[in-house]
């Protein structure tokens, strides 16, 4: 039973010992104490409730969409007894949500007890409203039932069994089981509720008039004829039932068995076949209302029943059996799951097929908008099914501009909900032969320049494909539809100052241009755009274009000025990618160089040493190297060992093309930076760094490119916005070109990598040269350590340096010179 419209407000029973009552003594003030304390317990309450609604009145108020907030504003309204304000949260959430069958009859109780048991018949009307919203929402027998039970009770037409009365009733009946009579499991109460109403209105009839009561009787023969033909649960009982009517009104037939003796052969032949369906169908049946089952496995045990009823028979020869089968269950999924969009997706579908331009599906679209909003999919085909129906502009307008209210999940959704409506306005005004009042071409620049203004900032750094196709669009309405050259011109410009380096903004602009035989026009854009830098082969292809293009359509001076121009640029490119190639071939790998530095650090470690220390060593490892060898000479060993043919190659990183990214959001992927990417394209391996012990990310990543035009375009979107934080790009340079030399060291490095390779395993420096003015703060006789004189005679290592100053004395000389001096 629900709840009551207004709660008690007696307090609940003291809990307290019943010993207590026998052994305190009676105290005259007790019942003033005891009241006082009810006093105090009820304002504590209503200050608890007051507080709770201006809590759900404040969150309401900041967050319409909260749909757990509108319930609980509601229950709360509804137990403080707040009529007016309850009427109006009602209303406020119904404009948003549809409300559940069960909302939808406690609202209709709440109104009949305050209205109708008065005798306020005026409020009648409120209430069949109430009731024709609620059994538009989902489908409820239950909800139907009671419909069907306030006319027949309320209705004093009805319930009189007045002409006008009577034909209300049947038109209400006949709705509920187009809606809900090949319910399986409950239609049957529908029907039965039918056959009563008429058998009262046969009862209710003077019996001298035999012709009418016959014809009331064939009528309610006729429902049962009906009903024994289609598929529900108590078939059989109906049957029986069917046979003890037939039995009172002269036909003599077996009423004790359920058999089909005494009836006509078409009544027995559907009845059998509405029995053998229903046995096909009692194991989906049974599975849809386990109630051990997750809602989960429920959804999927629906789907299961649904591709059975739409693989079953022939729904084009027997379409109005089998498409309202199917649509009942459609419908009695969706009220078990209102909110499942695969579900919803799956319902217009099968709709789209088998019912097109139906006016009835304005409704369905409807509501599976309203209970999915988030899916850009259901709007679109929303917009798709109006203009096939030829909707007016102005409910079109609405269901766009409600859409655009939502949230999605994916800018492409926004993208394809801008596209609809503007391929639909393109539609009526290029072939409609009547337009609507307002039709114009302003609505469609409108439109575009809306999705310009809304989608340019997030598609700029993920979807540059779907930025080009809503600009060519636009461009092309704009030149034939809009007749105004000027304006398509002014789409590409914008296109391109946002987003110049795109080389298919600029082909596509050329394409207007070159179409519309405005050959100056596309001269001039391939004159400002040739010496452009862009990703891949992009700025060859846009030279070797304008070549074709002045060989199609220009004069030979024009293909003579172009060459001119193009052939140094290609030139350029040309020697740049093969110097990009050589430095790829003559990078030398990792394990290279990370042995030179090892070989570099020994040699500086060993001149650490005396000189008699290091000859010492030596020897000791030119003996063990002896011994070892005389050892597996004696055991047979004299034969080399052979190593693997065929190493493990390590994996070579050359660092020429790679980007370093800092300040990147944590919670990003490798997908999505490759995304962040994609219009620079060329990106290889990412790899972003992650902390060893927590194996979060560090908010650092290398990200290699195929070459260096693709990594300069990478580094060219330094500075933007990533997942909320700003990214700081730049040129990998793992090498750590260090300037270790106080003095210009590009020389020197410069020969260290690809010069004198004598100098190879060394650092290339054969000069320390101070340069600048604060040269006074560094040491004079002082170099950095692990550093030598290269290719210098050794005269010169042990003579005075350059400068004049004496070269600084070995440990050993130090101590001769201190053995000398005693």
């Amino acid at each position: 039973m629900d709840e009551t419209l207004v709660t008690s407000s007696e307090p609940p029973p003291s809990d307290g010992d019943p010993m207590d009552v026998v052994t305190e003594p009676h105290n005259p003030n007790d019942n003033q104490s005891a009241s006082s304390s009810d006093s105090d317990s009820e304002s504590d309450d209503e200050a608890q409730a007051a507080l709770e609604l201006q809590t759900l009145e404040t969150e309401l108020s900041t967050n319409p969409a909260n749909y757990d907030a509108h319930v609980q504003y509601i229950k709360a309204l509804r137990k403080q007894g707040d009529i007016d304000k309850l009427r109006l949260a009602r209303e406020a959430m119904s404009e948003l949500f549809p409300l559940t069958p069960a909302m939808w009859q406690q609202w209709a109780n709440d109104e009949i007890s305050l209205t109708l048991t008065s005798g306020n018949e005026g409020a009648i009307p409120t209430v069949e409203k109430l009731y024709e919203r609620g059994v538009s929402d989902y489908l409820s027998v239950s909800l139907w039932y009671d419909y069907l039970s306030f006319i027949q009770k309320y209705d004093s037409s009805v319930r009189e069994c007045s002409p006008s009365g009577i034909s209300k009733a049947r038109d209400l009946f006949e709705r509920a089981l187009t809606a809900c009579g090949l319910h399986v499991t409950e239609g049957c109460k529908i029907w039965e509720a039918y056959r009563s109403y008429e058998e009262m209105i046969l009862d209710g009839m003077d019996k001298t008039d035999s012709e009418l009561r016959e014809k009331q009787v064939q009528r309610i023969r006729s429902i049962y004829h009906r009903q024994l033909s289609i598929t529900h649960s108590d078939l059989k009982s109906t049957l029986l039932t069917y046979k003890t009517w037939e039995s009172k009104h002269g036909n003599n037939l077996d009423v004790s068995s359920s058999n089909t003796d005494g009836l006509s052969p078409q009544v027995a032949s559907t009845y059998q076949k509405a029995l053998e369906m229903l046995t096909l169908r009692a194991d989906f049946e049974e599975k849809i209302v386990k109630s051990d089952e997750t809602d989960t496995e429920r959804l999927q045990s629906f789907m299961a029943y649904l591709k059975f009823e739409q693989s079953s028979g022939d729904p084009i020869r027997f379409k109005s059996i089998y498409e309202p089968r199917v649509k009942s269950l459609y419908e009695r999924a969706i009220t078990e799951f209102p909110i499942s969009s695969d579900l919803w997706i799956d319902y217009t579908n099968y709709l789209n097929k088998t019912l097109k331009a139906d006016k009835t599906l304005r409704d369905i679209y409807d509501r599976a908008t309203r209970n999915c909003p988030w899916v850009g999919e259901l709007w679109v085909r929303y917009m798709l099914y109006l203009e096939r129906c030829h909707g007016s502009e102005k409910e079109l307008s609405d269901v766009f501009e409600r859409s655009l209210q939502c949230t999605f999940s994916t800018i492409d959704e926004y993208v394809d909900i801008f596209l609809t409506r503007v391929d639909g306005l393109r539609r009526r005004i290029t072939f409609a032969k009547e337009l609507d009042n307002g039709l114009d071409f302003v609505l469609i620049r409108d439109t575009f320049q809306r999705a310009s203004d809304y989608l340019s900032p997030q598609l700029k750094n993920s979807n540059t494909y779907s930025l080009l196709q809503i600009h060519s669009y636009w461009a092309r309405l704009e030149s034939s539809i809009g007749k105004d050259i000027t304006a398509a011109r002014g789409v590409w410009e914008s296109l391109l100052k946002n987003s110049g380096s795109m080389i298919e903004a600029w082909k596509g602009y050329i394409s207007m241009e070159t179409e519309m035989a405005h050959i100056k026009e596309a001269r001039s854009l391939y004159k400002r755009c040739y010496t452009m830098r862009f990703p891949g082969t992009g700025s060859e292809d846009i030279c070797k274009s304008w070549i074709l293009f002045e060989r199609e359509f220009g004069s030979l001076e024009d293909f003579d000025h172009a060459s001119q121009k193009v052939t140094p640029r290609l030139q350029e490119l040309q020697l740049y990618k093969l110097q990009q190639e050589t430095d790829e071939v003559e990078d030398p790998p990792t394990r290279n160089r990370r042995e030179k530095r090892k070989a570099a650090a020994s040699a500086a470690a060993s001149n650490e040493h005396p000189p008699a220390k290091r000859q010492k060593d030596k020897a000791n490892k030119v003996e063990k190297s002896v011994t070892q060898k005389d050892k597996d000479m004696a055991h047979g060993e004299n034969e080399p060992k052979i190593k693997n043919p065929t190493p493990e190659k390590p994996k070579l990183y050359t660092d020429k093309c790679t980007a370093f990214v800092s300040n990147l959001n944590p919670k990003a992927n490798e997908e999505e930076l490759r995304g962040f990417f994609s219009d620079v394209g060329g990106a290889g391996e990412i790899r972003i760094l992650k902390d060893k012990l927590t194996k979060k990310s560090r908010g650092l990543a290398y990200v290699d490119f195929c070459d260096d035009a693709h990594l300069e375009a990478a580094v060219a979107k330094n500075k933007q916005t990533f997942l909320g934080k700003k990214l700081t790009i730049v040129r990998s340079d793992p090498k750590g070109k260090r300037k270790v030399s106080f003095g210009d060291d590009r020389n020197s490095t410069k020969q260290g990598r690809g010069g004198d390779d004598t100098n190879s395993g060394e650092h290339g420096h054969k000069k320390v040269e101070l340069k600048g003015k604060n040269t006074f703060a560094v040491p004079r006789n002082v170099r950095p350590l692990g550093w030598s004189f290269g290719n210098e005679p050794p005269s010169a290592a042990t003579s005075t340096t350059e400068g004049g100053d004496e070269k600084p004395k070995s440990n050993q000389e130090l101590r001769d010179m201190l053995l000398n001096k005693k």
